[in-house]
């Protein structure tokens, strides 16, 4: 029930505090960095190289878990003074602090700058990549949850409810009928309903914003201001890269906080760095920076405009040069001294009337720009501003260059998206094409930043294609161990909880890693998913025997046989388990009635004949010639098609003409022989007179009987694969009738 849920949640969110206080400071210093290079001589690269080999990890992790948004600046003003007072005393970023520009930033998760979003043009399905445990609320939001929702058992849920529960709780991947529910709990406006219906269904679908903003919507039509809050920090916790979800958050707490608390401006600025940080590289994050950038100028923050605008110049974007004929009206439209800092203003005018001569160099009284002393000529002065209008916007051209030949270099990729989001429904050809085709390029030529950002973008639209998720963890291999943990975890717990692949490749890197328990945790739960699958149960034989620990391999084979469904699924077991005995252990007995035991249940299994017969050649054929005959005998003498039983035959034969020790038993063998090539040749004779079915159309044998006389056994195959070399370069096949007379009439 959702009380489990939220103490698992309390735990987590905990667990994640401690994270986030323990992060390191190179990550926080690589991104800053970043900014400060972003917005001078972009230096940007030389800066990530510096750091990488020490921050790759942390930049993963912090791009795709979006832990973006600090516990404390998610819990706003809402009601009393006393709630008031606490938000002040918490806030993670205060008013004051914002306004510093990019040094405040030093107190945030930087790295979370790259994450990316794309939103369905119907706003109805983007996701990003994550709804792990450690993204879960926060124990203090939790706790007020958990103080306001009554009993389940307290309000009879609607009449109707259960019908539609069954058929998602009986089938989590039916997304039709968890639509067909949640539309049913909105309809009913029933709070309780609708929170168990929305919660399991974004455990499943954590990608779906849509969803999330309908369950807050529902939250906050029945006043639960507290819960809408959670909702959508839950949401944005899951989908860090959905730029209407931080949008419509903002306009929420917009909405919420109290226009007279001191701190409302500091934590709605707060928030809107958290969300560029998040989402602000999404080829398609421009309404979010025309948006902030829209807020700062209401606010009449022209300075934190232009910084702004310092960032937006230098991120590839679909409207990029939009922002930068916008920022050239904001240059053109204003002061200089009231658009950038002081600081910059002096050193411009300083670097301006050095490059003209026109002002002293000992700084004379009325001459010193320093001073910040108007020139007495009103033409002067004109010509001044117009130079250093003239001079920002020059210092960001050569920015803006750089990125439209990025932005070029990836449009046609860009176009080629046309879902970005993510829908249940297969993705056509070409679509996988293109996101494969721009993954290669990005990887060639792109940072790992880069790379991290379109690998998770297109997990949004791929979720629920296992070839993407394998491709992203075999590239992060080169860069980070947890970083290759944390993508399997998130493609084996939530999205792909059923593709066998990315569950092994997951279970052998772990392997790698030495974590061999882990190993074991993930094998057997896929195995719990997918029962009765052979690849799964077979690794987990094979992962136990490389360790050493063979009894245990023994039971896994053991119990398959036990359980298996079909004489030919044991059989298949049954043959794993003889090789395992003999090859491993060394144990023949053991091993021999393995298989014997086998054809007793599975009498027509021509691999277990093929297989017993392997063990027995495989040892001193001299000592073990009783055994190997009476191989051969069970096979000839069994229910198996004639034709299977002649190749038995002249194995036979070949045999004990080669390795035989008594010459009376090979024309024993042979007679036999003769007797099955006349069963053979009559019952062939019965069917061409329409009399009798061939026999061969009555019954099939499998595979390996087909290739029975080319010697279809596993090993050492040059001991018994006499057919093949009697025939060998023999103009007609090699025939004992040529040899041995008739046996007499």
């Amino acid at each position: 029930g959702r009380g489990a849920v939220h103490a698992r949640l309390r735990v987590e969110g905990a667990a994640h505090c401690t994270l986030r206080e323990g992060r390191s400071r190179g990550v926080t210093a690589l991104t800053v960095g970043r900014m400060e290079a972003r917005d001078s001589k972009r230096t940007t690269s030389t800066q990530y190289d510096e750091h990488n080999s020490a921050d790759e990890c942390d930049l993963h992790k912090n791009i795709s878990t979006s832990n973006s948004l600090p516990n404390e600046t998610l819990v706003p003003n809402l009601d009393s003074s006393d709630e008031t007072s606490a938000s002040k005393s918490n806030a993670t970023v205060s008013e004051s602090e914002v306004g510093k520009g990019e040094a405040s930033l030093k107190s945030l998760d930087l790295t979370k700058a790259s994450v990316v979003q794309v939103e369905s043009p119907e706003g109805s399905a983007s996701m990003d990549t994550e709804s792990q445990p450690e993204n879960s609320p926060p124990e203090r939001i939790v706790g007020d949850i958990e103080n306001v929702e009554l009993n389940d058992s307290e309000i009879p849920f609607p009449t109707e409810y259960e019908k539609f529960w069954m058929v998602v709780e009986d089938n989590p991947q039916d997304f039709t009928g968890w639509t067909y529910l949640l539309q049913y709990v909105e309809q009913e406006n029933h709070i309780l309903a609708a929170r168990k219906a929305f919660d399991h269904f974004l455990s499943h679908y954590p990608y779906c914003y849509g969803y999330w903003k309908k369950y807050a919507d529902l939250e906050q039509r029945h006043d639960n201001v507290k819960q809408a809050e959670e909702v959508y920090r839950r949401g944005l916790q899951a989908i860090p890269l959905s730029i209407d979800l931080w949008l419509h958050y903002i306009n929420f707490l917009k909405e919420i906080l109290d226009s007279n608390w001191s701190e409302r401006d500091g934590q709605i600025k707060s928030v809107f760095e958290h969300a560029v940080l998040a989402s602000g590289t999404d080829f398609r994050s421009d309404r979010l920076w025309e948006a902030y950038i829209n807020w700062e100028n209401e606010k009449g923050n022209l300075e934190e405009v232009t910084r702004i605008y310092d960032r937006v110049i230098g991120i590839p974007t679909q409207l990029y040069n939009h922002h930068f004929q916008r920022f050239k009206d904001h240059i053109q439209n204003h002061l200089p001294k009231n658009i950038i800092s002081s600081g910059n203003f002096i050193k411009l005018r300083q670097e301006l009337a050095s490059s003209n001569e026109r002002f002293d160099n000992d700084g004379t009284p009325g001459h010193d720009p320093a001073a910040g002393i108007d020139i007495n000529d009103p033409a002067q002065i004109v010509s001044e501003i117009e130079n250093m209008r003239h001079r920002i916007i020059e210092i960001r051209q050569e920015i803006y260059n750089h990125n439209e030949n990025e932005v070029g270099r990836r449009w046609t990729f860009e176009e080629g998206i046309k879902r970005p989001y993510f829908h249940v429904k297969p993705l056509e050809k070409v679509q996988l094409k293109n996101w494969k085709d721009y993954l290669d390029f990005e990887i060639e030529n792109g940072t790992l930043e880069r790379v991290v950002v379109l690998f998770e973008r297109c997990l949004v639209a791929c979720a629920l294609y296992e070839d993407f998720w394998i491709k992203y963890a075999k590239f992060m291999e080169s860069h980070c161990n947890e970083s290759v943990r944390h993508v399997y975890s998130r493609a084996c717990t939530v999205h792909l909880a059923k593709k066998p692949m990315v569950h092994l490749l997951w279970a052998a890197f772990e392997e790698q890693q030495g974590n061999i328990n882990e190993a074991r945790r993930i094998l057997k739960t896929l195995e719990g998913s997918i029962p009765g699958l052979a690849m799964v149960r077979l690794r987990r034989v094979s992962l136990e025997r490389r360790h050493g620990n063979i009894e245990e391999a023994e039971f896994l084979l053991e119990d398959a046989i036990k359980i298996s469904k079909m004489p030919s699924e044991a059989s298949f077991y049954a043959v794993k388990l003889a090789r395992l005995l003999f090859k491993v252990e060394k144990s023949l007995p053991r091993a021999r009635k393995v298989l014997v035991e086998a054809i007793d249940f599975d009498k027509e299994s021509t691999k277990l004949y093929l297989n017993l017969l392997e063990l027995e050649y495989n040892s001193d054929l001299k000592l073990n010639e009783e055994n190997i005959l009476n191989a051969f005998d069970k096979a000839i003498s069994s229910t198996m098609p004639i034709e299977t039983r002649v190749a038995f035959s002249q194995r036979k034969v070949e045999f004990l003409e080669d390795f035989g020790s008594d010459v009376k038993r090979l024309m024993v063998a042979y007679d036999d022989h003769q007797k099955l090539l006349k069963e053979q040749e009559s019952s062939k004779r019965k069917a061409e007179d329409g009399s009798e079915e061939p026999e061969e159309k009555k019954q099939r044998s499998d595979a390996a009987s087909v290739q029975l006389m080319s010697g279809d056994l596993q090993a050492n195959q040059s001991a018994y694969n006499y057919n093949a070399w009697y025939q060998y370069n023999y103009p007609t096949p090699w025939s004992y009738g040529q040899y041995y007379p008739p046996p007499s009439t």
